[in-house]
């Protein structure tokens, strides 16, 4: 039986746009958008992203020391707690042509199409996967802008908020680093307004700061595109307590 995912369909945000063999049964796709994993939704348009930019804090990166992706708790935690793990939210919501194996919350595969970062459709096949699930602000780049002295359960809440995930293509992704808007953009140039504009909305969701480079650079990239909404929603600020980090 199909689970309601209510808690994960509340959290709905915009714009956002991760990897056997069992008997599958198979999702719609799309169409599962909305009682899956969040939706993307969005928010005013107009300065709307540019007066967002201008809110950020700005200051110099911190130091990474200390920074490892253990602080940010065990990967793809469930802290919605609809049963699934986020990446597979992730894939579910993003992709199309969606199968399952073991019920429906394990994505077996699927068709990213098109990835957002590079503009060609990809096939997801679990195992043998050329898709990737994107923090779309980088986890060690939260950690040098603002993280590090967070308390464990808002760094867990970061690593898998919908708002802050998006499945991409691996080759694309992996050029990627922790790098910001001021030395990485997606090379699909189609998709830098929309990627900007998430960043954003995580680094103010948030409070991460943003350094001088990067607001000029997210700036630069939005001047472009004065009409590109500011996504919002996504979970909580702070996971559930059950959820531990170091």
């Amino acid at each position: 039986m199909v689970r309601l995912r209510g808690a994960v369909a509340a959290a709905a945000l915009v714009l956002v746009a991760v990897s056997g063999c069992a008997e599958e049964t198979t999702g719609t796709g799309g169409s599962q958008e909305t009682e899956g994993a969040a939706t993307p939704h969005e928010t005013a348009s107009g300065g709307a992203v540019l007066a967002a930019i201008d809110s950020l804090t700005v200051k110099s990166w911190a130091p990474k020391d200390g920074y490892g992706r253990d602080r940010f708790g065990s990967p793809w935690a469930d802290t919605d707690s609809n049963g699934c793990d986020t990446r597979d939210d992730i894939l579910r919501r993003d992709l199309k042509n969606v199968k399952f194996t073991d019920g429906d919350c394990k994505v077996a595969s699927g068709l990213l199409a098109p990835d957002p970062y590079g503009g060609e459709n990809v096939t997801f096949a679990r195992g043998r996967s050329q898709v990737d699930i994107d923090h779309i602000v980088a986890l060690s780049n939260a950690w040098q802008t603002g993280a590090k002295g967070w308390a464990p359960s808002k760094r867990i809440a970061l690593a898998n908020d919908p708002l802050n995930l998006l499945a991409v293509g691996a080759t694309p992704n992996r050029s990627k680093g922790d790098g910001d808007a001021s030395n990485w953009l997606p090379p699909n140039k189609a998709y830098r307004c929309s990627y900007v504009a998430a960043q954003v909305a995580v680094k103010k969701k948030y409070e991460l700061w943003v350094t001088a480079a990067e607001k000029t650079a997210m700036k630069n990239v939005i001047a472009a595109c004065p009409s590109q909404r500011l996504p919002s929603g996504g979970n909580p600020t702070n996971a559930p307590d059950r959820f531990h980090a170091n």
